[in-house]
């Protein structure tokens, strides 16, 4: 069983630590030993399986790292800078498409 690396690295804040899980493995011992136990629902089994599936080479890295993230998003435990970089390139991309945008610079 090779381990899976994900296309880009995840990363994670709890209360004692941050984190960043880069491959299938990591985020299956990430699941297992750092998640939040009021948080191990539906989606931390589907993270948990999706890993398990990458490793055993039934499901793509693509797909693990997709659940480990929904499962991260539901659990409050995705770190501050992984949504700041998120944020600030879809709001350059929003300002840059907005027409009254363009005229106000004009005036």
């Amino acid at each position: 069983m090779n381990d899976v690396r994900f296309p880009e690295p995840v990363f994670l804040k709890f209360r004692t630590a941050s984190r960043k899980v880069a491959s299938s493995f990591e985020a299956l011992e990430c699941l297992d030993q750092q998640w939040p136990e009021w948080a191990r629902g539906r989606n931390w089994r589907a993270a948990a399986r999706a890993c398990r599936d990458a490793l055993d080479g039934w499901r793509s890295a693509r797909d693990a790292q997709k659940a480990l993230l929904k499962a991260a998003r539901s659990a409050g435990v995705i770190a501050a800078e992984a949504h700041s970089r998120g944020n600030s390139r879809s709001v350059r991309i929003n300002e840059g498409l907005r027409p009254d945008a363009l005229f106000s610079e004009r005036q």
